[in-house]
């Protein structure tokens, strides 16, 4: 199995970014998707959550808003778009896939976002 984020860099305040995740080896249409994103001296947090089918999502309030979150079952990409980025949105973003049927899950290597001018 492998789940691999891209598409984190350096942006300025109220820059964006649209952070990518692509998995193999799972079927990937079952199973549910998130980002979570973790800074130095916190513990990661869920940033936002999608079901299996793509349909339904949940954003943390902080980036409700600002972020979109999507699933692909066509091209198995789920990607999480960062529109009017902020300093407190820093951190290493990680893709997690989820199979609660199964009890399995997947992380990404995570991938850095540092907004600062």
């Amino acid at each position: 199995v492998s789940v691999v984020e891209s598409g984190g860099g350096l942006v300025e305040p109220g820059g964006s970014l649209t952070l990518s995740c692509v998995a193999s080896g799972v079927p990937f249409d079952e199973y549910d998707a998130s980002w979570h994103r973790q800074t130095p001296g916190k513990e990661r947090e869920l940033v936002a959550f999608i079901t299996d089918d793509g349909y339904n999502s949940q954003m943390m309030d902080s980036v409700k808003g600002r972020f979109t979150i999507a699933k692909d079952n066509i091209r198995e990409v789920v990607s999480l778009e960062m529109n009017s980025l902020k300093p407190e949105d820093t951190g290493v973003y990680y893709c997690k896939l989820e199979d609660m049927s199964t009890n399995s899950e997947w992380w990404g290597q995570g991938t850095l976002v540092i907004v600062s001018s």
